[in-house]
This record gives structure tokens, C-alpha cells and sequence, in this order.
């Protein structure tokens, strides 16, 4: 992943963070710390960054962020649930302001009729805010879903923030 071309978005979010004083974490599956790096790429990042999970296996999502053994069980680890579980706990266990949260098939293995490869389940959440969340299905082989799933939690964040 280029984080050069991330830096203009990544001083908009750290603006946008900063002037309501806010800490971000993020819960991260298929990127494996993608998110996390683009932030921190940008010098003074610890004034608004608190942490970031790097969640890949279940028993990370399950130890780290407190995601039942049952929903993913019942909903699979690429599933709406298990990505706004994952940003409520990220956002309840770092004590943040805001957090992202990603999981998906990045590839080029792992896919399936129902969950092909590049399907993203990305969630956001907001303290005090119900968390929301989006599935989308990036194109391209597993560095370009990596780094398309990166920008599209990027711009979740800033249109929380906007």
C-alpha cells in the first residue's frame, strides 16, 4: 500500500479529530494493521491514535475485542455483526472517542459462492452513537482489496467526522 497517496486524507481526519479532541482506534482483520499504519504515518499521530487491534484469527476478535464465540459461530467473521461487534469493542475497550473496525476475504483463497473474495464488512463507531456499518466488494487482486478496504474505512471516518 502507498500511504503517500493516504497522507492528504489522513491530515483531514487528524484535523477533524483533533478539533473535537477525539481518540481513534481501529479493529483490523484482512488489512492486518493497514489502517493503523496509514495513521500513523503521519508525524503527531499520537494526539489523536490511540491503539489499533490487529484481530485475524476468531480467538483474537474473540480475546482482544470480546466478539462471541457464538456470533461467529452463527454469522461467519465476514458478516455485519461481527464487524459492528468489533468496532463496539474497540471503541468499549480502548476507551476511544471513535473507532473502525474491518473484516473480509482479501484473498486470492477463502472465498466462496456466498462470500466471494473481496467481500469487505466495514463498521464504524461513534461513542454514545448506534455503530453502522457497510459490505462492499472490492475488485483486483489481495493487495488492491487490502488498500481499497483501507480508503474506504479512511472516508468512514471522515464522514463521521464531517
Amino acid at each position: 500500500m502507498d500511504t503517500i497517496n493516504l497522507l492528504p486524507p489522513i491530515q483531514v481526519l487528524s484535523e477533524r479529530l483533533l478539533a473535537r479532541g477525539w481518540q481513534l482506534a481501529t479493529a483490523e482483520s484482512c488489512t492486518g494493521g493497514l489502517i493503523a499504519a496509514a495513521c500513523t504515518e503521519l508525524s503527531g499521530s499520537s494526539a489523536w491514535f490511540d491503539r489499533g487491534f490487529v484481530t485475524y484469527s476468531n480467538q483474537a476478535k474473540t480475546d482482544l475485542l470480546g466478539v462471541s464465540e457464538a456470533m461467529l459461530a452463527t454469522h461467519g467473521a465476514v458478516s455485519e455483526a461481527v464487524a459492528r461487534a468489533m468496532a463496539e469493542g474497540a471503541l468499549q475497550r480502548a476507551g476511544v472517542d471513535i473507532s473502525v473496525a474491518v473484516t473480509g476475504i482479501a484473498g486470492p483463497t477463502g472465498g466462496s459462492v456466498d462470500k466471494p473474495v473481496g467481500t469487505v464488512w466495514l463498521a464504524w463507531a461513534v461513542r454514545g452513537e448506534p455503530s453502522t456499518a457497510r459490505c462492499c466488494l472490492f475488485k483486483g487482486d489481495r493487495a488492491a482489496v487490502r488498500t481499497q478496504t483501507c480508503e474506504m474505512a479512511l472516508s468512514g471516518l471522515m464522514d463521521r467526522l464531517a
